[in-house]
């Protein structure tokens, strides 16, 4: 089997994570969980140096992600219980009253993996920012990685991170949009009018690269290339602006904001799974 054919397997089973976890806890965020699945995928099973039986909140020594839109946790969950820092039978407490595995990401219920709480957006890219300085001052040779949503992006915080970052060259940072083009009221060109994300991304100081179909392993992997190369040359952040499709991998859920923060009924649920195979077993 081909590394890449492992990956798309992998995140199969994710996207059937996410489903299971929102149907059973009745509550969720399907849509952009599943349209950032094959990119956490990448990142968490290919890309990324991380140990999850050594993992401390400090990650010295290792990759560090961060999700800014911590509403996508289930994405989170999922990733980090199939990589190993917690049994996956435990992502069937997804939202209730006492688990660790709450709605946003938390880092009072000492899950590991977890090095932000993620609810409000914005926040998550300020976070990222530090840590890749912090990494910077120490001599920390490892990367930082950050996923940002597009709807997300409309915070005022993101800029002022995405300035800060320029100015001081944290060239040891890659983020991630998930460029789906909805959020939870409609499309964002909807909402706030054309983005031109990409633009803007070069002109707050960051070298940027697109990935026209941010669902594919392949050109995920080109674009993580492509970014570190730029960054061996100019010392910049990169971002890289991922076409995604929101709800990607099941028919009913694909290119809409319906999906954004509704749970599926079960029989919604089972009507998706059938979509997608089950290739790692389910939780």
């Amino acid at each position: 089997m081909s590394d890449i054919q492992r990956l798309k397997d992998i995140a199969c089973q994710i996207r059937r994570d996410i489903l299971r976890m929102v149907t059973m806890a009745k509550s969720g965020h399907p849509g952009g969980s599943l349209s950032s699945t094959d990119v956490v995928t990448a990142l968490y099973f290919s890309k990324m140096k991380h140990d999850p039986k050594n993992w401390d909140r400090s990650g010295k020594g290792f990759d560090m992600f961060f999700l800014s839109c911590g509403h996508e946790s289930p994405l989170l969950y999922s990733a980090l219980a199939r990589s190993g820092y917690f049994p996956v039978s435990e992502l069937a407490t997804f939202r209730k009253i006492g688990s660790r595995l709450q709605g946003h990401p938390a880092t009072d219920t000492n899950l590991p993996g977890v090095f932000e709480a993620s609810g409000s957006l914005g926040q998550g890219l300020s976070v990222a920012v530090g840590a890749a300085l912090g990494k910077k001052i120490s001599k920390d040779p490892n990367k930082v990685y950050c996923l940002v949503g597009d709807g997300e992006s409309q915070e005022g915080q993101i800029w002022e991170a995405a300035q800060f970052a320029s100015h001081h060259k944290i060239d040891n940072l890659i983020a991630f949009t998930d460029w789906n083009g909805q959020q939870i009221d409609g499309t964002t060109e909807e909402v706030i009018g054309p983005d031109h994300l990409d633009q803007r991304w070069k002109a707050f100081g960051w070298n940027v690269v697109i990935a026209e179909d941010g669902n594919s392993m392949e050109d995920i992997f080109s674009a993580i290339k492509l970014a570190e190369e730029l960054q061996a040359v100019e010392p910049k952040p990169v971002m890289i602006m991922l076409k995604t499709v929101m709800g990607k991998g099941v028919d009913f859920m694909e290119g809409t904001c319906k999906w954004h923060g509704k749970a599926p009924k079960p029989e919604e649920c089972e009507a998706a799974l059938k979509q997608i195979p089950e290739t790692l077993g389910d939780f």
